[in-house]
């Protein structure tokens, strides 16, 4: 309740400022004001400390790599979004990452998370892969971020939450590039390892390291910020098991 009380208050007070042109405005140059020139302020601004307005870039740039992910994987795997009977990688994208679905597929059998990165990369899942992947790992990292798309002042990340995902991230890269069935090939193709005359293509790998290192810096900044301690790990990404990164509720 208290929390509620306060947001309304700060956009209350953010409504009584004057967006439009101000009297006796200077003129710039075809006539316009110096006021016109300048963005329209924000009122849900004024509720956002400095921490805030880093996390929500941080999470944006995330997010948008989860969807270049997605796109990639679809593109190097064609065979995974013709499985739901989609008729473009467009559309299998639309279907994916369609916020409505919380992360929730069908594909997954009630998986999520970690769980649902697990079932992607079994050799007897014969559902389309990229989707449970994605899907998973989207999952995931919702939760690190308390399922928020923006944060205000009175909201609280997890750093350990934030810590845990880009260590899982590392474990799910390695696990999609190593991932082969009983005959030894790869179940999902991502990067490729260079043959001449053709270069390497690692972009999977850079894609992911952008998310990994968005979460440390923000991981750190937070527990800064809040005098907090992250139990930190050292562990062989071959060899380790997912993190926790556990819903409040």
């Amino acid at each position: 309740m208290l929390r509620a009380v306060t947001v309304v208050a700060l956009l209350l007070l953010a409504g009584c400022a004057q967006t439009g042109p101000q009297p006796g405005a200077q003129s710039g140059n075809n006539g316009r004001s110096i006021s016109d020139s300048v963005s329209t302020f924000d009122p849900k601004q004024i509720g956002k400390s400095d921490v805030d307005r880093v996390a929500d870039l941080h999470r944006r740039e995330i997010f948008a790599s989860v969807r270049v992910l997605a796109e990639k994987l679809y593109r190097r795997n064609p065979r995974e979004w013709k499985k739901g009977g989609h008729a473009s990688v467009e559309a299998a994208l639309d279907r994916l990452l369609d916020p409505r679905t919380g992360w929730r597929l069908a594909e997954t059998a009630g998986r999520r998370g970690t769980d649902a990165i697990l079932l992607a990369l079994r050799d007897d899942f014969d559902g389309d892969r990229v989707a449970a992947f994605i899907a998973g790992m989207g999952a995931m990292l919702n939760v690190a971020f308390e399922e928020k798309t923006e944060f205000f002042m009175l909201d609280d990340l997890d750093p350990q939450k934030l810590y845990n995902s880009a260590r899982n991230l590392e474990i799910a890269a390695w696990k999609l590039a190593n991932a082969r069935d009983a005959g030894g090939s790869l179940l999902l193709l991502s990067n490729e390892m260079a043959l001449a005359p053709q270069p390497a293509n690692l972009s999977f790998e850079r894609e992911f390291g952008k998310m990994i290192g968005n979460l440390d810096l923000l991981s750190s900044l937070i527990a800064d910020k809040g005098h907090r301690t992250i139990a930190r790990v050292a562990q062989s990404v071959a060899t380790a098991v997912f993190l926790p990164v556990v819903a409040l509720r």
